[in-house]
């Protein structure tokens, strides 16, 4: 006779309620709109250097706190650091507005978990407007699947509970700095540009690009991609070695987020870097296609 297996326990619910899917429309629409607002401007020269340069400041702070902070030190434990700093790398992530650390980091675990299958959560199976954005709207995470250790770190969950205070903080400091211009610009400008950029790892960097390294998804190195996302857009690179804190694995591949962890290396603010070896990398390398004779 067939052996039963025991009956699952219940599965925590991840669909997203109406109200969370409003939330998300309007985090995805408002900075938009107020890009558009934001060209009418330009257009019309009510645009200061105060308010570009607020935006550009805010944008690689919020940038590297996902790169650097969310990304590479959190979800792939690229390399090690004291409290503080791991605290301000992940408020410096709040910023962006993709969520709290902690259900970022889980969401992106299963992303790896799953690249581009069924259960990947920004599949580009299901198109590049899914993998993009879409896909916002319909997952949830699953922490108690991907990522039970996130709730065990203090500094974690204490920058999660409080995420959308730094939210509030990065929409505010630049509205006391610049007024009205500076809310557009600083703030919701400055949020539509980082998340289309990080989004477009999901979804530009799934579908176009190269491929120097084996890997079981169809994950691409994009050189536009890797400059604005501060070297994510290495993204073969980084799904054939999670882990690395370098991206870019060869020098002309630039990948900035790289070098401020060389330089926080060298203060002594970083340690246990994880580096691939020249061997592995020998190892995943794809072999050109040999060209057929033509003949004689």
């Amino acid at each position: 006779m067939a052996r039963v297996a025991p009956a699952a326990p219940d599965a925590p619910e991840l669909e997203k309620s109406l109200g969370q899917k409003i939330g998300v429309l309007v985090v995805v629409v408002v900075p938009f709109l107020a890009t558009i607002y934001a060209m009418v401007m330009l257009w019309n020269s009510w645009v200061t250097w105060v308010d570009v340069a607020l935006m550009l400041v805010l944008y690689v702070i919020s940038g590297i706190g996902i790169t650097v902070g969310f990304h590479r030190m959190l979800t792939h434990k690229s390399f090690e650091t004291s409290r503080p700093v791991k605290a301000i790398l992940l408020i410096m992530g709040c910023l962006a507005v993709e969520g709290p650390p902690m259900e970022w980091a889980s969401t992106h675990i299963q992303h790896h978990a799953h690249s581009d299958g069924e259960d990947d959560p920004h599949s580009p199976l299901e198109g590049l407007w899914h993998s993009h954005v879409g896909w916002l709207f319909s997952h949830k995470n699953n922490i108690e699947v991907y990522g039970t250790w996130l709730k065990k770190d203090p500094t974690v969950v204490w920058v999660s509970k409080y995420w959308l205070v730094f939210v509030a903080l990065g929409l505010i400091v630049p509205t006391l700095i610049a007024g009205w211009s500076g809310l557009i610009w600083g703030g919701l400008v400055r949020i539509f540009l980082t998340h289309h950029i990080t989004w477009s790892v999901n979804s530009i960097c799934h579908t176009f690009g190269s491929r120097d390294y084996q890997t079981r998804d169809a994950s691409r190195n994009n050189f536009v991609v890797g400059l604005l996302a501060f070297g994510e857009g290495w993204h073969n690179n980084h799904h054939a070695f999670p882990r690395s804190a370098f991206h870019g694995l060869r020098w002309w591949q630039v990948d900035i987020s790289a070098y401020l962890i060389r330089a926080m290396e060298r203060l002594g603010l970083v340690w246990n870097v994880y580096r691939v070896k020249e061997s592995d990398l020998r190892k995943r390398v794809i072999a050109p296609t040999p060209v057929e004779s033509m003949g004689d």
